[in-house]
């Protein structure tokens, strides 16, 4: 299986922890150029620091801010040629019922998601298109198959992604570009922590008891690591995933009820 990615360049979002740090280190394993994107610095150098191989960069830039999103990667790409790889990957949305959702929670989120993903593709597509290949990965949720209760924003959000990506997927196979989805459910994350924490508060129990509540719905009777998300990622990533297109694959433990 032809995993090598030695000679290509990744972008990847969201790399100052988490799932996003866990794609960027599999990567860098592979052989990649990692460009390791987020808010915050200092994380972000650590991150760099934990990276196989040499000549891995990054760049600061907030996914809620279009502009300064935009500009910074495509000062990138004028500086450093093309990038090759787009790993999608930003923070959810804070919960809650949709009823109760202002206007200003669902821009905040499509503009930080979906609009930001647009832009991102649009910088980098004509350097994919020249060099002939290129994939497009967006970490998304399993909810854009089961829609999660108490995550209202974020359903609406991440479904809006997953029919994005879909349509692009129609539009540039014929480049040698893929798009695809990895859909994480309940993993290891500071996200999951914020989660839990939230809804023992709004149940009145403890934390320990709802951990136990969600594993007992998992088939895999565990929460998910990052590294194990970060596998179908690479995976995606490489040449040997040039025929997957357009999925959405749920990396969940067995969770989602769904085909």
């Amino acid at each position: 299986m032809d995993l090598r990615l030695s000679g290509k360049k990744a972008l990847v979002c969201g790399a100052s922890q988490g799932i996003g740090r866990a794609v960027a280190q599999e990567l860098a394993l592979l052989g990649c150029q990692v460009i390791a994107l987020a808010r915050n610095e200092s994380k972000l150098r650590d991150t760099v620091a934990s990276l196989e191989g040499d000549g891995h960069q990054i760049l600061v830039a907030d996914h809620g801010r279009t502009q300064e999103l935009k500009d910074a990667v495509h000062g990138f790409v004028e500086n450093h040629g093309a990038i090759h790889i787009l790993i999608n990957n930003s923070g959810g949305p804070p919960g809650g019922p949709i009823q109760d959702a202002g206007d200003d929670a669902f821009l905040a989120a499509y503009t930080r998601h979906l609009l930001a993903n647009v832009n991102l593709s649009r910088v980098l597509l004509p350097g994919m298109k020249d060099a002939g290949f290129g994939r497009i990965i967006n970490i998304i949720s399993t909810s854009v198959k089961i829609p999660i209760k108490g995550l209202g924003v974020s359903n609406a959000t991440r479904g809006a992604v997953a029919n994005w990506a879909k349509t692009l997927s129609y539009e540039v196979a014929s480049h040698g570009i893929t798009v695809n989805n990895v859909l994480p459910g309940a993993t290891e994350t500071s996200r999951l922590d914020q989660i839990i924490a939230g809804q023992a508060e709004k149940q009145g129990k403890s934390q320990d008891a709802v951990v136990a509540a969600m594993k007992g719905t998992i088939p895999a009777a565990r929460f998910g690591k990052d590294y194990e998300v970060a596998a179908v990622a690479a995976f995606l990533a490489s040449p040997a995933a040039a025929y997957v297109n357009g999925a959405s694959i749920p990396v969940d433990g067995g969770r989602t009820g769904s085909l």
